[in-house]
């Protein structure tokens, strides 16, 4: 019978990105270490170095790998396969547009496009200071508020290019990386 594993001391990802990356190591390693010997190891020391990373770089795959004693090509393999995992740094804030056929229809596309010269990323870009990462998604089921925009948890319906700029700088402050409004 597998035995549940339960990670301690892990740091938070604010606490992550003041490390140096020689201190990261140790971290990864407690934690495969805790998973070492159990059945099934890899999906769960991939998520959990994902939680403390915010992403997988491939430095860290490798690592992985060897230390499990797992090639490399199938550790890669399980982390193309699983969308939840990403080998790019993702931003504080997740910003989805909804492209489904009544956003689209009803301008999702041209919302679109002023998120993306707002932010100047592209789908599947994050910005340089790690604050937005811009996706597209299919439906978030509220068809008659179209075009929808997802931000984190939030939904902003009815959403208008013009308004691109005014939706977002709410997500900017909230972190204070420095833009003020005067």
């Amino acid at each position: 019978m597998a035995e549940s594993v339960k990670v301690e001391h892990i740091p938070s990802l604010k606490q992550v990105h003041e490390m140096q990356p020689s201190e990261i190591l140790p971290v990864i390693d407690d934690i495969i270490a805790q998973y070492k010997g159990t059945k099934g190891a890899l999906i769960p020391v991939l998520q959990s170095a994902q939680n403390l990373l915010g992403y997988l770089p491939k430095d860290i795959l490798v690592h992985i790998s060897e230390s499990l004693h797992i090639p490399y090509s199938e550790v890669a393999g399980v982390v193309t396969f699983y969308s939840f995992f990403s080998t790019v740094p993702k931003g504080r804030h997740m910003v989805r547009v909804c492209l489904g056929t009544a956003c689209y229809v009803r301008g999702g596309k041209e919302v679109l496009e002023a998120i993306s010269r707002d932010l100047k990323i592209k789908v599947g870009e994050t910005t340089a200071d790690r604050q937005f990462s811009l996706e597209i998604g299919r439906c978030f089921g509220a068809c008659g508020l179209a075009p929808v925009v997802m931000i984190d948890e939030d939904v902003h319906q009815r959403v208008k290019p013009s308004k691109i700029h005014e939706m977002l700088e709410p997500y900017r402050d909230a972190e204070g990386d420095g833009h003020e409004n005067h």
